[in-house]
């Protein structure tokens, strides 16, 4: 090939302007973003978003279930395809929502607000964390047309849950994420070497790390102290102001007992719609669809409670069965690309939830790398709906159990012979 030939195809690249540009031309995946997450927080930061429960066995099984399933496409025009789907009664640009994370802003100082404006901007539902550490009011000032959950615990003192629910009410927040998996903290191995205990403990490494990630640490700084805003009625003024109080809540939980009469009392107190954040067992999710619960959160959190716990994908099909459309399904945990989203919805799912895939983006770039972690998923769904051969999620969900198997089932291994069987074979082909 001649060089003029090599010019009259390539182009020159000129700098990036902007943090967006930068990340389309480093960023292919959600593992890149992972992989700069890690380069912009200090390493006990990283793991409080990575970690999971003892030796992490339901954080791998999450991830390692989506491999379980492959995809049997169908041949046929795809026209004007379409991810757009609805979800709680709104419409939704594509079958996904934000799940609540604690702590939001020790990764990135903008914290909620950065999520918030980036999941406004590509129409997918936000829900907030009552760990959360910007006061509710304030995310819904900054994303006034986002549609935004808020996650609570089931509460055994009534009138101090009326009073959370009318705040929650009053800032906009449509629908409840109520935690039914946190009777007790998980025991995340990897927080407690790093000193995130109860209350936190500075280890010299921890210093160290904080002087060797300078952008990390001026944006810590310079802040609100991490404070846990929106953990009571009480809503805050003037600078935040964090108590060992709070550290504890975090890290080493405050179970209250409870059971199913709370949830049918929530079920009375809130107007608008209730996902069950936590379901895993499909007798939970029959209860559930059975007392009006509008929706549940497939989820074992992320692999950061009890280890060893089945992955939501695996007990996703059984959970369909058993509600039979009484109940919305949102699957959580494990998603990495847009191909996850859709095995996910082609088994039954009307939308699935993430977590660590936007703090990654948070972590690397604020709210241009949870936009970008947003885009990522949505190219990734489009592409491989064209390639399956589906137009629109409604088609997905309706043909999905022909467009998938599980390697159980398609990859078999063929029946072993018994030496005696052989042995008869041979003797009969024997003239």
């Amino acid at each position: 090939m001649k060089f003029k030939d090599i010019r009259a195809l390539a182009t020159v690249q000129g700098p990036a302007r902007t943090p967006s540009e930068r990340l389309v031309r480093r960023c292919y995946s959600v593992e890149d973003m992972r992989k700069l997450a890690a380069k912009r927080l200090p390493g006990s930061i990283f793991d409080y978003i990575e970690g999971g429960g003892e030796d992490e066995v339901s954080l791998r099984r999450n991830l390692s279930s989506f491999d379980d399933w492959s995809f049997l496409p169908k041949w046929g025009s795809v026209e004007n395809l379409d991810l757009s789907s609805t979800l709680l009664g709104g419409t939704v640009s594509m079958p996904l929502a934000l799940a609540p994370t604690g702590g939001t802003r020790l990764f990135h100082s903008d914290g909620e607000t950065a999520v918030a404006r980036a999941a406004l901007e590509a129409g997918v539902p936000y829900g907030l964390a009552h760990l959360s550490t910007t006061p509710m009011e304030q995310v819904s000032a900054a994303a006034p047309g986002l549609r935004r959950w808020f996650n609570i615990e089931p509460m055994r003192d009534k009138v101090e849950l009326q009073a959370v629910l009318d705040r929650a009410a009053a800032a906009g927040y449509e629908a409840l994420l109520v935690n039914v998996d946190c009777r007790a903290i998980g025991h995340r191995e990897r927080d407690y070497r790093n000193g995130f205990t109860a209350p936190p403990s500075i280890k010299m490494k921890t210093v160290v790390e904080g002087a060797l990630h300078p952008r990390w640490a001026v944006g810590f700084l310079a802040n609100d102290a991490i404070a846990f805003p929106n953990l009571d009625a009480v809503i805050p003024e003037g600078p935040l102001s964090s108590t060992p109080d709070m550290w504890r809540t975090l890290l080493a939980g405050a179970y209250e007992p409870t059971d199913w009469d709370d949830i049918r009392d929530l079920r009375a107190r809130w107007a608008g719609p209730i996902i069950l954040k936590g379901i895993v067992n499909a007798n939970d999710a029959a209860t559930a669809a059975g007392i009006g619960i509008d929706a549940i959160q497939v989820s074992n959190h992320g692999g950061r409670q009890l280890d060893h716990m089945a992955s939501p994908l695996d007990v996703l099909p059984e959970i369909f069965d058993r509600t039979a459309g009484r109940v919305e399904i949102i699957v959580d945990g494990g998603i990495r690309r847009g191909s996850d989203i859709v095995k996910a919805v082609a088994l039954g799912a009307d939308a699935c939830s993430i977590g660590r895939p936007y703090l990654y983006g948070l972590a690397a770039a604020g709210q241009a790398g949870v936009a970008h972690v947003l885009k990522m998923l949505a190219a990734d769904m489009t592409r491989t709906m064209m390639l399956l051969g589906v137009s629109t999620i409604q088609e997905l969900r309706a043909e999905g159990r022909q467009l998938i198997r599980h390697r159980s089932e398609v990859f078999c291994a063929p029946p072993v012979e018994s030496l005696q069987a052989r042995m008869a074979r041979e003797e009969m082909s024997t003239p």
